[in-house]
């Protein structure tokens, strides 16, 4: 198992895995993330300045990933915790604390102070996981993602200012 940056001929399986794994969740609708424009170039998305796009590689099977972006309209030093998403063959093996922690290091790097994420209260594994690193749930979305339909938010503080 390799965890690695994204790489452009990625892009077909990454797509693939969220549209595999968002409706699975009931997470298909209108205002989720299966719809955002990246989804068909996630390579694109997250090579530009202050990003960063992970992906689980076994055997030449990508079977997940997750990455960070500055915030839609949001602060400057807060990124967003983005297209985490794991096929079932790669669940329950420790390959998203894995990628959390690839992400988290990426984001510190970059320079944020905080992380923000949304999610949909049917992911309960992945909020078990975001809650056991830090992440505390705050009342409603921060910034401007689009992703009306999610209805949990959390919130880490990455480093002190």
């Amino acid at each position: 198992m390799t965890i690695r940056r994204i790489k452009e001929d990625d892009n077909p399986q990454v797509a693939a895995i969220i549209r595999t794994v968002m409706p699975e969740f009931g997470a298909s609708g209108t205002g989720f993330a299966i719809h955002d424009k990246e989804v068909d170039n996630m390579y694109a998305a997250y090579t530009r300045a202050r990003c960063a796009y992970f992906v689980c590689e076994d055997n030449g099977k990508i079977i997940g990933g997750g990455g960070v972006a500055p915030l839609e309209q949001g602060e400057a030093n807060t990124c967003e915790l983005k297209k985490m998403y794991f096929l079932p063959e790669g669940r329950g093996k420790g390959l998203g604390q894995q990628v959390l922690n690839k992400c988290l290091e990426a984001a510190q790097v970059i320079g944020f102070e905080y992380c923000y994420l949304e999610t949909f209260n049917t992911m309960k594994q992945a909020m078990k996981l975001y809650e056991k690193n830090g992440f505390e749930k705050i009342p409603g979305p921060c910034g401007n993602t689009g992703h009306f339909a999610c209805d949990t938010f959390y919130k880490k503080r990455l480093r002190i200012s």
